[in-house]
This record gives C-alpha cells, sequence and structure tokens, in this order.
C-alpha cells in the first residue's frame, strides 16, 4: 500500500471514529454555528461561511421523515434524498480542496440517509477546521482528475462553485421539505445561527 493510501486509510478511519462517538452522544456538528474567530482572516472568513453551510444544512435536514426525501417537486426534478446525494458530492470537494487531494470519479457509498447527514456535517466541520488556519488559499486549489486528465481551477471556484452550490440546495431541501408537509424548524434563525428559544 502506498502512502498516500494509508494517509486516506487512517483519514478515513479517523472520520468513522468520530462519526461514531458524535452517534452515541447525539451530537452533531453545527446545531449551532461555532463562535466566529477574533480577528478576520481569508482562512477564517472561508471557514465562517463553510460553518453557515453546515447550519443550514443541519436544521434542513433535522427531522426529514421518508417521504419528505421521497418527495419531488416535479417528474424530472431531483427528489430531496437525491438532492441530499448531490450535497453530499460538493461536500466531498470541498473537503478534498482542503485536504490538497484531487476528486476522482468513485462508485457512490451505499449508506443510510443519517449517516450520509452525518458524513455531511463532519466532512463540512472537517474543512472548516482546516481552513481556518490556512494561510494561502490559493494553496488549496479545485482538483478533478478523469480518465487520467487533471483539471486544476483556483480556490476562487470554491466558493462560486461547490460552496454556493451547496447553499443553494440547502434552500431547496427547505423548500421540498415545507411542500412535503414538514416545514423548517421556525426557532433557527440563521442570521444568528442560533436556535431561539
Amino acid at each position: 500500500m502506498n502512502p498516500k493510501s494509508s494517509i486516506v486509510i487512517l483519514i478515513l478511519l479517523l472520520m468513522v471514529s468520530e462519526i461514531q462517538a458524535q452517534d452515541r452522544s447525539d451530537e452533531l456538528p453545527y446545531r449551532e454555528i461555532p463562535d466566529p474567530a477574533e480577528s478576520y482572516s481569508p482562512g477564517g472568513v472561508v471557514s465562517r461561511l463553510i460553518d453557515g453551510l453546515g447550519f443550514r444544512f443541519y436544521w434542513a435536514t433535522e427531522g426529514l421523515r421518508d417521504v419528505d426525501l421521497a418527495f419531488r417537486p416535479g417528474e424530472k426534478a431531483r427528489s430531496t434524498g437525491e438532492t441530499v446525494d448531490h450535497i453530499y458530492g460538493l461536500t466531498q470537494v470541498i473537503l478534498n480542496s482542503a485536504l490538497k487531494k484531487p476528486n476522482i470519479p468513485q462508485d457512490p457509498v451505499q449508506m443510510s440517509f443519517d449517516e450520509k447527514r452525518a458524513w455531511i456535517l463532519n466532512m463540512l466541520k472537517q474543512a472548516s477546521d482546516i481552513f481556518r488556519e490556512a494561510e494561502d488559499l490559493g494553496q488549496h486549489p479545485v482538483v478533478f482528475v478523469r480518465d487520467g486528465t487533471r483539471n486544476e481551477f483556483p480556490f476562487w471556484n470554491q466558493i462560486n462553485g461547490p460552496i454556493s452550490d451547496a447553499l443553494w440546495h440547502c434552500g431547496q431541501v427547505v423548500s421540498h421539505r415545507r411542500s412535503s408537509g414538514n416545514p423548517f424548524n421556525s426557532k433557527v434563525s440563521v442570521f444568528t445561527g442560533k436556535v431561539l428559544q
């Protein structure tokens, strides 16, 4: 096994361990947005943007039922469950940029909705933690490798691409759940990142 494969396996094992620990304690990241950094930095701003995404995803998906996941607003539209799958893929791109890893096509991972939700939230938290400490975002390009061809894009594409796209799709999940009879929790304040009492 080559060293890169060992590192990937180690990271995945650590993430699984963290997810299992959080599942046991019923605590997932982003029930509320963490306190902001004391000063502004490029990495800190990106980290906060990802935290906002994590908070929105947490509450957009909290309490989704099978009927909500199956809902699709039109015949050719994605279902809510398929939208969550897409957010999962976007989250992998965000995390791979943080880890300075290329995105390589893989077969979809089969997991339950709860497992997928936990993975997404933990991947966002890991990416946020890495970016918070990043001094040069230019060192975190978005790289796709497909059929032996490598395409590299500057970090700017991360902001207007996967991060913004995932935010967009969180809004779709909220709209879909409202349409399937399970509205977004009205006590959640996306402005403050807190749950109102």
